[in-house]
């Protein structure tokens, strides 16, 4: 159960002010401040999910005017200043590198709320740090069965063995580990080699001092882009058992790191000394957007329910998961999905509405639409009619 204080909140936030703050942060509410950089629109989303890197470019380019995926990989590989690695729930993100210690300090720390893997599968303490101790030791940048090599040759053929249940395969044991090395600072990706991956160090970093003080920086990083919030929704945006977040949430109210308000009628929590809110959230939540799969507001705003009403619970997500369907916003709240076609310079992107669109929705979205294809370096054409295709596809 969520800790709160005794007392009254001081603040009281609607749920529309709320939306309007975090859609401020998130560059959604208004064109993006001269001078910004792709590494700052990333630090201000928490991170880009980027199993499938187009999204991640699209993420950041719908958030402004101007910016092609040819800039966010130009701070990827060229300036550095983006790091491909694995993030929070252990998925592939982009991640600023100036952010880096604080984020290799508090991912290791939070414990996993899935299941462990059969005992004859999973890997001991002891064999973990060994892989980890491989990973950081080898030569990079190496392919994954490069690494596999090197991990094998430096701990054991035990580490090699064909066990791990992956997407209807069995991966070799020692990357049950890869996710950890990779939210530690060990490793992270760099361009790719043909059609297969690689890896390599990121950039010269030095973490911050205590996993303690890495979840209070990423706690009130959090809060900043996204609350007010709950324990609990920090736990699932994190993948987190929810009474470790419970505990660490009380912890850092005690310590005057986080404080409470009143959020549509529940206590939540925002950072400490951040209560400001829009005193017009209608003005900022007006209009059209489209987000791409596992845009990281799609995932982070919570509660889920009020982002996704009615019958967009069904429709836009998995079984109550969301990043698996590209959003259509309406005035700050789901409304549809779409999807998008490559064929050669030209893409076409299928949106489906889940009520009638006016005329001015209908304009905007055509220029959103437009906005995508820039984004790819592609011409965009807008339909709309039903998205045919399942989630992630």
């Amino acid at each position: 159960m969520d800790t709160g204080t005794e007392t009254e909140p001081a603040v009281t936030v609607t749920w529309e002010q709320a939306s309007a703050r975090r859609m401020e942060r998130q560059f959604l509410g208004s064109p993006v401040l001269a001078g910004t950089s792709v590494a700052e629109m990333v630090a201000a989303m928490m991170g880009a999910h980027a199993q499938v890197l187009s999204a991640a470019e699209v993420s950041v380019g719908v958030r402004t005017e101007g910016l092609t995926r040819a800039d966010v990989r130009a701070a990827l590989w060229e300036d550095r200043t983006l790091v491909k690695t694995f993030g929070p729930r252990g998925t592939v993100h982009l991640l600023p590198a100036a952010e880096l210690p604080f984020w290799t300090a508090a991912l290791p720390a939070i414990p996993s709320g899935a299941g462990q893997f059969a005992p004859e599968v999973r890997l001991s303490e002891e064999q973990a740090e060994l892989v980890a101790a491989a990973l950081d030791e080898a030569a990079t940048p190496l392919t994954l069965d490069e690494l596999g090599e090197e991990v094998v040759a430096r701990t054991g053929p035990w580490a090699g063995d064909r066990v791990m249940p992956a997407f209807q395969s069995l991966w070799p044991r020692w990357r049950q580990v890869m996710h950890r090395a990779g939210q530690s600072g060990a490793l992270c990706f760099a361009p790719d080699r043909g059609r297969k991956a690689t890896y390599t160090r990121p950039p010269h970093f030095e973490p911050l001092p205590t996993a303690d003080a890495g979840l209070t920086t990423l706690v009130r990083h959090y809060l900043r882009a996204y609350g007010p919030a709950r324990a609990r929704h920090f736990a699932r945006w994190a993948a987190a058992p929810g009474g470790w977040a419970d505990r660490l949430f009380t912890s850092l109210a005690s310590a005057d790191e986080i404080e409470e308000v009143d959020f549509a009628g529940e206590p939540a929590w925002v950072a400490a000394g951040d209560t400001g809110f829009p005193e017009e959230p209608a003005r900022v939540l007006r209009g059209v957007r489209l987000l791409p799969y596992f845009d990281a507001y799609g995932i982070a705003a919570q509660p889920r329910e009020r982002l996704f009403p009615g019958g967009a619970y069904e429709r836009a997500l998995a079984r109550g998961q969301a990043g698996n369907y590209p959003l259509l916003l309406l005035d700050g709240v789901v409304a549809g999905v779409w999807h998008q076609r490559r064929n050669g310079r030209r893409t076409t992107v299928m949106v489906e509405p889940l009520g009638r669109l006016t005329a001015r929705q209908e304009r905007a979205l055509g220029e959103r639409v437009d906005r995508v294809g820039e984004v790819l370096e592609a011409r965009a054409e807008l339909a709309i009619g039903k998205v045919t295709v399942g989630p992630h596809a």
